[in-house]
């Protein structure tokens, strides 16, 4: 079955109630149909300069064909909507998702007091899988359709339109909402016994015990790799944090690298604070406090956690003791 029928069945089908609970995806029909009316002009191009004996135009030809106006018009802008729209629901979603799981003060008691009355967690794992595949099957469209916009111009805008999503971060396997719904998996799958595996028969996720590294296994024989060592410190990130731009760091890494104390938090950074790694600026501001995998960091390495906890607890009783110092001495003008 080729994969333009296997999409459209998973939009119709039992999972495809998407459309309308998750109405942004790929138009991969419709996008597909205006790369075939452009292969027939170009065929027809072609064929008209051969039955006119002008080969000496074939090159130049084809290298008109490598920007073509009609696609980059309707392709370029409409698929850089959709995958906005898609990274904005896909992100939406985990978030309303993540905040049922570990709902913070006043919403934890609520939520386990609910819990008394009605259990969630299955529709919670089922949605988990829904995100998952609704990630991955228009991730895959996604690379498809440019795979093919090469292939029928023979360039390479394509490949250069995935680089601009990427640093744009609207590519939805780079996003730091999926890492945390794959720590979210390993949570439900670890708390259940294992017994959560038949709802995720074409997904796996792994966590290393020999390296810090987080492996997806999604369909299509795809594989995903996140590194879980921090830039900064060289270990296994604490209470982990994404930036804007998709790096993963310790809280107190990324506090030291953008000047501000750990009882600030990450939200205290100035505007103009750059990543560690890529120097982007004002990704600080857009930083995801990567709770899932905190909790599953801590449920897998127990002594690990405790050890950081209590390190990075000291650091900042000691960074609160020396800020309160400094304003009492300005206060009274010693």
């Amino acid at each position: 079955m080729k994969f333009g029928e296997t999409f459209m069945e998973y939009l119709q089908g039992d999972q495809g109630k998407i459309s309308e609970k998750y109405s942004p995806h790929v138009e991969y029909k419709r996008l597909k149909k205006v790369l075939k009316s452009c292969r027939s002009c170009r065929a027809s191009a072609l064929k008209e300069s051969n039955s006119n004996g002008e080969d000496d135009d074939h090159e130049a030809l084809n290298c008109q064909f490598e920007s073509c106006q009609l696609c980059d018009q309707k392709f370029f802008s409409e698929l850089k909507k959709e995958a906005s729209d898609i990274a904005g629901c896909f992100s939406s979603r985990v978030r309303r998702l993540l905040q049922l799981h570990t709902a913070p003060g006043m919403q934890k008691y609520l939520v386990i007091l609910r819990q008394c009355f009605k259990n969630d967690q299955q529709a919670m794992m089922q949605e988990c899988q829904i995100l998952i595949e609704y990630a991955m099957m228009n991730a895959i469209a996604m690379q498809k359709i440019l795979k093919k916009y090469d292939k029928v111009h023979c360039s390479v805008n394509g490949r250069n339109f995935k680089s601009k999503m990427r640093a744009e971060r609207l590519e939805i396997l780079q996003s730091p909402w999926l890492i945390e719904l794959g720590a979210l998996y390993l949570n439900f799958n670890e708390s259940n016994g294992g017994k959560s595996n038949e709802l995720f028969s074409q997904f796996s996720c792994n966590l290393s015990d020999t390296e810090p590294i987080m492996t997806l296994m999604f369909p299509d024989s795809v594989k995903l790799e996140y590194n879980l060592t921090c830039p900064i410190c060289l270990d296994m990130v604490f209470n982990p944090y994404a930036l804007g731009c998709g790096h993963l760091f310790c809280k107190s890494c990324a506090c030291s690298a953008a000047s501000v104390m750990i009882f600030q938090g990450i939200k205290a950074a100035s505007k103009e604070s750059k990543c560690p790694v890529c120097r982007e600026v004002g990704t600080y501001a857009n930083a995801v406090h990567m709770m899932e995998l905190d909790l599953l960091l801590k449920k897998r390495y127990k002594q690990y956690w405790k050890e950081r906890h209590a390190s990075e607890r000291a650091e900042s009783v000691k960074q609160s003791r020396q800020y309160w110092d400094l304003q009492t001495r300005y206060v009274i003008g010693y």
